[in-house]
């Protein structure tokens, strides 16, 4: 099936939660209210590194309307998203190791009662040499121990070889060596973590609430820490306000929540203050990275040596997981034949570093592509030529063992430098005035699952009869990302009916079928793949119904906009509704399941055949592209970056909603525009977040919204389900370069440390008039 046969694939429609949401009648986690309700709040340490003496909660309990008070000795069983490194739990055991670490909970009739319980607890801390650089936590690892399975204080760190880059960079014509430093930033989404618990004392059922992006991970943490079966506990996630990684994994919202509930025999809520958010963190690593790039004498990419530190925080988290995709994203989207790796994810006292949009990709991409801009300019050549001759194509397969099928990243470049003018205008603008080009990629979807499992990633129930129609049930989680519409979308195309003729069962482990999550980009391309196996098996069976009624052979038999009709003889038709209803008369209600599993890629050095840790971390049936040309204004004056405009084409396959990738493209510009010129967590010597807040944590708001230009580019892969890619974490890669890039055109200056503040660009500005008078 191609892209030009489809009716409900491309159209571009509403979101299913999309009125509820404008009307205010969008139910979120914190909007829910059980009988005989209590509400949970989290004592926090006030040290950022510290050993807990002694806890004392007797007054607390003493506090009229006090429920419970819980500790981490209660729960002291270790979780983590990866288990293989999991170290964290639910409150602390012994030791704080960030300031803000929960060190008990509290459950009061009303909040006033939590919060007033919480200052009667007595912690006795004996406190520790606090440690907030990466390079000095290594260095003091011998005095001063986060943990005490990590003598270096290093989570994790590999080398990651393929073919001969020494070699390579002997023989090269051309050859650039940077360092890059990108900043400590948060998600910013605007509902903050809550949970909402409801524990059964007669049927020893849970049930929780929760604003989470992963409800079968969720699901898995939940049982490890209150050591309870799966089968005996349901996650179902409501509306989500945002999540863009940081809702990726379990928080100690959902452990309390279920504890206190347990303990209480009630229902517990726990919602986050935004100061709560940001302490407890999640977001993106701060890389300190070396990267070294070398071309032959045509300008073609011959070796590239990274090396890289991420900054993780107090645990463990998503952290060898980002690890290794820092390292897995110098293969693409050039040819690089030879390449080599150094990394390393070391414990600092701050909060954890975990998933962010994008992840582990929009470090290294920001230094890469200001290298290939500096390296154009070494040769003489447009950074746009330079990025077009390495640009991968169809089929290719980098020496890491990446495939990939599909790919217009050249027509994303072509379209934004014809679409911006960028070859009229780089490098001729008035001084205070640039223009910048970047490349990017990102995966559309993960080859394995988090822990040993060879389980499909994503099963698809679809049942048909009178009553309901087409139900399609499946645990995924819709976060505001609009899955739950192109899953509709996706299963009409393949049944043959409307959009509007789907509903959709999502979000609940209960009642929907498997899933892993929202993450990685990974929804379209897995649930499109199992709702195609489900849709086939109906269609099967619909097929030889409406065969029989019309006359004719199933195989001459197709199927759209709600009716059966003869390929040979159009006027044979019959409507769709009738056939159902024939054939839920005769059997019964008419299902059919779909899985999905995706290919799995050995990470080897293709050119030693020799496998290489963590280099299956990367792999992915097949990836979105995108190119960005962004335009900036310099005040020279105050040294503010303003981003006039941003002309982007990304390459998501058949896009199924284009009006919802239009949104994914521009929501994943802002979202990296704040991180390029305006964000930043910023810590006081003893570990204190000094910005908690949103009026002082500055992201970008309406008022700096650029002008943006996007284009789908004409793309349809053949390997994916419906043609499709992802959309929503390509775009987000090319923006910072963008701008670094369109800066140094205005300016003269490159910067290589995020973000670009007005202070940076007036202090960079100072540094070049002296050093023109010299």
């Amino acid at each position: 099936m191609n892209s030009r046969n489809f009716s409900q694939v491309g159209r571009s429609v509403p979101r299913i939660d999309g009125p509820a949401k404008v009307k205010g009648e969008a139910i979120y986690t914190d909007d829910m209210v059980l009988p005989r309700m209590a509400y949970g709040k989290i004592k926090r340490s006030p040290y950022a590194h510290a050993l807990i003496k002694k806890i004392d909660y007797s007054k607390a309990l003493a506090l009229p309307g006090v429920l419970a008070v819980i500790t981490g000795e209660e729960a002291p069983n270790k979780w983590g998203i990866v288990p293989q490194t999991a170290n964290e739990v639910a409150l602390a055991v012994h030791k704080v190791r960030f300031h803000g670490e929960g060190v008990a909970a509290v459950a009061a009739i009303d909040e006033e009662t939590a919060e007033a319980a919480l200052n009667l607890i007595e912690v006795e801390y004996e406190p520790l040499p606090v440690l907030l650089d990466p390079f000095a936590s290594m260095k003091r690892a011998k005095e001063v121990r986060i943990h005490e399975e990590a003598p270096d204080n290093i989570l994790h760190q590999a080398e990651q070889l393929f073919g001969d880059p020494d070699k390579a960079f002997a023989g090269c014509a051309y050859i650039l060596e940077k360092e890059f430093h990108t900043s400590y930033v948060n998600h910013a989404f605007l509902e903050p973590h809550t949970s909402l618990a409801s524990y059964d004392p007669q049927s020893g059922q849970l049930q929780l609430w929760s604003s989470t992006q992963v409800p079968h991970y969720l699901h898995r943490q939940l049982s490890i820490v209150l050591e309870m079966p799966m089968n005996r506990i349901r996650v179902t996630v409501p509306a989500v306000g945002g999540g863009f990684g940081g809702k990726g994994e379990a928080s100690s919202a959902d452990f309390c929540a279920a504890l206190l509930s347990r303990k209480t025999g009630r229902p517990v809520r726990v919602t986050y203050e935004r100061s709560e958010v940001f302490a407890t963190n999640k977001g993106r690593h701060p890389c300190h990275m070396k990267m070294k790039i070398g071309l032959d004498k045509d300008g073609y990419i011959q070796a590239v040596d990274f090396d890289n530190t991420l900054d993780g925080g107090a645990y463990a988290g998503w952290g060898i997981v980002v690890m290794f995709y820092t390292a897995s994203m110098i293969h693409l989207p050039y040819r690089v034949p030879n390449a080599r790796a150094r990394v390393r994810r070391v414990y600092t006292n701050k909060p954890t570093c975990g998933a962010m949009r994008g992840l582990g990709g929009v470090q290294p991409r920001y230094a890469m592509e200001c290298m290939l801009d500096e390296l154009a300019e070494m040769i003489g050549v447009s950074p746009y030529e330079l990025k077009m001759k390495n640009a991968v194509e169809s089929g290719y397969r980098s020496v890491s063992n990446l495939h990939v099928p599909h790919t217009e990243f050249k027509k994303c470049l072509q379209t934004v430098v014809d679409k911006s003018g960028y070859l009229e205008k780089h490098g001729k603008l008035p001084f205070g005035k640039g223009i910048g080009l970047a490349g990017g990629y990102y995966i559309s979807g993960t080859a394995y699952t988090l822990y040993l499992s060879y389980k499909p990633h994503t099963t698809v129930l679809i049942r048909l009869d009178t009553e309901g129609g087409v139900t399609l049930h499946c645990a995924a989680a819709d976060i505001g990302q609009g899955c739950n519409t192109v899953m509709a979308q996706m299963a009409a195309e393949a049944l043959g009916v409307r959009y509007e003729d789907v509903h959709v069962v999502s979000g609940d482990t209960e009642l929907g079928t498997f899933d892993l999550g929202s993450f990685a980009s990974r929804l379209t391309y897995a649930s499109g793949a199992a709702i195609k196996e489900a849709a086939k098996q109906i269609n099967d069976k619909l097929f030889e119904v409406a065969a029989g009624m019309l006359g004719c052979r199933a195989d001459q038999l197709e199927v759209k906009n709600c009716r059966f009709y003869s390929t040979f003889e159009p006027d044979k038709t019959i409507p769709w509704e009738k056939v159902v209803d024939v054939y839920t008369n005769t059997v019964g209600t008419l299902t059919g399941i779909g899985h999905f599993s995706p290919p799995r890629l050995k990470g080897i050095d293709l050119s030693r055949g020799a496998r290489v840790q963590g280099a299956n971390i990367g792999h992915s049936p097949t990836f979105g592209f995108s190119a960005q040309v962004i335009e900036v204004d310099v005040d020279v004056e105050t040294g503010k970056v303003r981003v006039v405009k941003v002309t982007e084409a990304g390459d998501c396959g058949q896009a199924v909603n284009p009006m919802s990738v239009e949104g994914q493209v521009e929501g994943s510009i802002m979202f990296t525009l704040g991180q390029a010129l305006y964000e930043e967590m910023k810590m006081d010597a003893d570990g204190r977040m000094l910005n908690p807040s949103l009026h002082d944590y500055k992201v970008p708001t309406a008022m700096e919204l650029p002008e943006i230009d996007s284009t789908i580019v004409e793309s349809y892969d053949p390997t994916a389900p419906f043609g499709v890619k992802e959309s929503g974490e390509g775009p987000v890669q090319p923006t910072i370069p963008a701008i670094a890039n369109a800066v140094y055109d205005a300016i003269g200056v490159r910067f290589t440390e995020l973000p670009i503040t007005p202070e940076k660009v007036l202090k960079a500005l100072k540094e070049k008039k002296e050093k023109e008078k010299q």
